[in-house]
């Protein structure tokens, strides 16, 4: 219990920092679309947002939608996306994820984690993205390099798989707040709490951070998050 209430404490003033630090927080993804941020948040895996931002324009100049891409053929798809890594499982699960758009979906992106994580390539943290980014649903808080770090640094959760540290953190943040909690430790983390190098001196948490590493070896993940 004494833990839980250090953490909600420590949380509150974190999410206060953020706030001032980063008062209109945004995604670093260029898309104009749920689909469009669909696809550019599934590129962005093992990539950066940057480098996802000079594909994109391409990539949606020749095919803008669902129904489009859907009939892209593998090969040019593959050309298009080349440098943002693992392009070759990239390119199927788009065709693939765009066919069952259009198939089941009528062309639209559904609007639930529940169907969203039915798509190819679409885990639980590109569909927390989408919702948040495309609809303004907060159903969990996508964590990704930059939120696992900070969260553990900040002690926020002593786990280390993204499972079990978003449901830590579903736990210390008020369900309005996760989206835009997401965005701000992405940009809290490239500016300030780099992952070798944090700028400890320009953090205005410094006072309050245990400044805690995790362990080399990932804690195996131990449940799962409840859908209620």
């Amino acid at each position: 219990m004494r833990t839980k209430n250090i953490r909600q404490a420590r949380a509150q003033k974190i999410l206060e920092a953020l706030r001032t630090r980063y008062p209109n927080p945004q995604t670093h993804l260029d898309a104009e679309s749920a689909w469009q941020l669909l696809v550019a948040t599934v590129l962005a895996a093992q990539c950066t947002d940057a480098r996802v931002n000079t594909v994109t324009p391409e990539l949606f100049r020749r095919w803008p939608g669902p129904r489009d891409m859907a009939t892209a053929g593998l090969e040019e798809l593959e050309t298009v996306i080349h440098s943002t890594g693992f392009y070759h499982s990239k390119a199927k699960n788009l065709l693939a994820a765009a066919t069952r758009v259009c198939e089941v979906y009528g062309g639209q992106v559904p609007k639930t984690l529940e169907e969203l994580i039915t798509l190819p390539g679409v885990a639980r943290k590109t569909a927390n993205v989408v919702l948040f980014g495309a609809f303004g649903i907060n159903e969990g808080l996508a964590v990704d390099t930059h939120v696992k770090r900070i969260s553990y640094r900040l002690g926020l959760t002593d786990e280390t798989d993204p499972v079990p540290i978003e449901r830590d953190l579903m736990a210390l943040f008020p369900r309005e707040e996760w989206g835009d909690v997401n965005h701000r430790m992405v940009w809290f983390g490239r500016q300030v709490c780099e992952a070798r190098k944090p700028l400890c001196g320009q953090c205005e948490m410094a006072d309050f951070c245990p400044r805690l590493e995790p362990p080399k070896t990932p804690r195996p993940q131990r449940s799962k998050i409840s859908k209620s």
